[in-house]
């Protein structure tokens, strides 16, 4: 299967970014890129990994069939935390990453703790039956602490 290539201009047009924005992105590596000749292609699905967005499965037949499927992607925000409950909880949803759930869809969650201010962010995306679990596992260990 390929997947189709996007120019520097298309992928700032639909994001409604500057070029030199996008440009930067790929300097930058936070958007993946393969450089031909002196321009960059953007494949779609790095476009997607960087937006968030999920992309249909490709239709190769005609009339052949779409799976609809439904992704979360949001951030917690935990504050007036320690150290100590913050890293229970990411073991515990290190535990809950290492299983597929239901929906049988990647369940990928990203902690940022700042000791500082006592807080911390959890980032979640994945199908909506997972994230139900991670968001009640993260309830569970706040709620014991309040």
């Amino acid at each position: 299967m390929t997947d189709e290539l996007l120019s520097v201009e298309q992928v700032a047009q639909q994001l409604g970014l500057h070029v030199r924005t996008v440009r930067n992105y790929v300097r930058d590596g936070r958007l993946r890129a393969v450089r031909i000749g002196k321009q960059y292609r953007i494949s779609r699905s790095d476009l997607a990994l960087l937006t968030g967005a999920v992309l249909p499965p490709a239709q190769t037949v005609v009339g052949a069939r779409r799976t609809r499927r439904a992704e979360v992607s949001g951030v917690v925000q935990v504050d007036a935390i320690s150290a100590h409950d913050a890293h229970r909880l990411v073991t515990l949803l290190g535990a809950a990453v290492s299983t597929r759930g239901a929906d049988g869809q990647a369940l990928k969650i990203q902690t940022i703790y700042d000791e500082e201010a006592a807080g911390m962010k959890v980032i979640v995306i994945g199908g909506l039956a997972d994230t139900a679990e991670v968001l009640r596992l993260i309830d569970l260990v706040v709620g014991a602490g309040s």
